[in-house]
């Protein structure tokens, strides 16, 4: 009676199983980073934001305009200020380049470049662009969920591949529930040390999805230093040709 017991009870549990639908079924680390990576970039984006660097004694705001295209390419063109106006960031898979109209001249960005400050704010290189895959680059461990600045996040560790051309020793990103936002970050090197908090707020409705609109670099060592990244519009899914993203198009695009 026992052993009949036994096996209605695994049948039960079986159906009602089944007949979970596949929302409420536990996701893995890596496809929620995947959920939430692919929602902030779409197949294509463009976009417009403002990037204020704030320092100690002064702030410098700089405007622009982005363009990408899955995760190969990616295109950023700086409208103000007057200074730096129509200087544009190329990257196509592993490559990046930076045009400089004032001197006429074709810069390629080594990797080794990658880790430094862009255009002497909080950001990297990388972070702009996205050379590194938070995806395939990584190897990811869900710790617990975590309740921030009001939203339940999933926290998820994220750890480089050995062979892998990234950045960071480790990051930790907080990515909610609700919306698969990427809400806050931290990012550390090689040996440990937190080097870079990135914090997301103010989540806005951009075309047919809902993603923060404000979002902060805040260096760990340099206190009341801060870089502030602002989106202003975003259109996602939109036709863009590969041919967009090249060396010559950097000299006309607009």
């Amino acid at each position: 009676m026992r052993t009949i017991g036994l096996g209605i009870s695994l049948l039960i549990m079986s159906i009602l199983l089944l007949e979970q639908p596949l929302g409420a079924q536990q996701l893995t680390a890596k496809e929620i980073i995947t959920k939430a990576d692919k929602k902030n970039r779409g197949e294509t984006m463009k976009g417009e934001m403002t990037m204020t660097i704030v320092r100690t004694k002064w702030e410098r705001k700089v405007s622009m305009k982005m363009w990408s295209k899955g995760d190969k390419y990616f295109m950023i063109y700086i409208t103000a200020p007057a200074k730096e106006k129509g200087q544009v960031f190329l990257k196509v898979d592993k490559e990046m380049w930076n045009y400089v109209p004032s001197i006429s001249r074709m810069i390629k960005i080594p990797p080794s470049m990658m880790m430094q400050s862009w255009m002497g704010s909080d950001f990297t290189n990388d972070d702009l662009v996205k050379q590194s895959s938070i995806v395939v680059d990584y190897d990811h461990h869900l710790l617990e969920e975590e309740t921030i600045r009001n939203q339940v996040c999933y926290k998820i560790e994220l750890i480089p591949h050995e062979d892998a051309a990234v950045v960071w020793g480790k990051i930790i990103s907080w990515i909610t529930k609700d919306g698969y936002n990427l809400w806050k970050s931290e990012y550390y090197d090689e040996d440990g040390y937190l080097q870079n908090t990135e914090d997301s707020y103010d989540i806005k409705k951009f075309g047919d999805r809902n993603l923060p609109s404000r979002i902060e670099m805040i260096p760990a060592d340099k206190e009341g230093q801060k870089t502030v990244l602002e989106i202003l519009s975003s259109e996602f899914n939109i036709p863009i040709d590969d041919s967009f993203f090249s060396k010559q198009n950097m000299k006309k695009v607009r």
